[in-house]
């Protein structure tokens, strides 16, 4: 199980959202390029990158962090706004090592047919889900599609892995929804990151117990920035539960 840090960006800072409601931020760095190098040095080996404003923009908007973060030996994966293969190929550009499709791949699969071509195991889907609905374009619009059949048709489309989010539990505190995520990642056959709630060494265990589902990362933001649990403790519950 890997622990995965995240750093979701917004107008140029490192911010946190209760329940992707842009109207519930806070702002815990005014330097998201140092603090991917912070989670980095404490041993997270991939982090987590949210363009918050290229999710409502629709269109890349963090490129320059982007940039320095790759400069800085960072290794990342980054979702939000992605929704054209012009937009997929400039997150590669800055050096990204994963790009997350979410609306695009809800709206155009063959848009993720195509990137999962060009970029074979490097395409990710971002499911993010309302009461196991799809919510989309920033989790503003809530579909009506099930999670768990979409889950299938993008892993038939060539996603690499999914990336499951319970937006109701996203920057909560109030731990993850395991049995959505449960079921997400036991009706795929490409590996499940699990976000959104996470608030205890516990949730970590719990998560890690997912394992045999298919669940083998988790991504982790608010909890370690209100130092719930440091990046090495949840690491070494991951190590501990394997």
């Amino acid at each position: 199980m890997r622990i995965v840090p995240a750093v979701d960006i917004r107008g140029g800072l490192c911010v946190n959202l209760l329940q992707g409601d842009y109207g519930q931020e806070t702002v815990f760095s005014d330097d998201p390029v140092a603090q991917a190098v912070t989670w980095h040095e404490l041993g997270g080996a991939l982090v987590h990158i949210v363009d918050l404003d290229g999710a409502k923009a629709g269109h890349l908007c963090a490129g320059d962090a982007l940039r320095a973060i790759h400069e800085a030996g960072v290794p990342f994966e980054v979702g939000g706004g992605i929704r054209d293969m012009a937009a997929v190929e400039a997150v590669f550009a800055t050096g990204a090592d994963r790009v997350i499709l979410g609306t695009a791949a809800h709206a155009d699969p063959a848009l993720l047919r195509e990137a999962a071509t060009a970029f074979p195991g490097r395409i990710a889907v971002g499911i993010d889900a309302k009461d196991g609905r799809v919510a989309l374009r920033g989790w503003v619009d809530v579909t009506d599609t099930d999670a768990v059949s979409f889950a299938r048709q993008v892993e038939e489309a060539g996603a690499a892995r999914i990336i499951y989010t319970d937006i109701l539990r996203d920057g909560m505190m109030q731990g993850p929804n395991i049995e959505a995520t449960r079921a997400v990642a036991e009706a795929v056959g490409i590996p499940v990151t699990a976000s959104g709630g996470m608030s205890s060494l516990a949730d970590v265990r719990a998560v890690a117990a997912l394992a045999p589902a298919g669940v083998d990362e988790v991504i982790v933001g608010r909890a370690l920035y209100l130092g719930a649990f440091t990046l090495p403790e949840a690491i070494g519950v991951a190590v501990a539960a394997a």
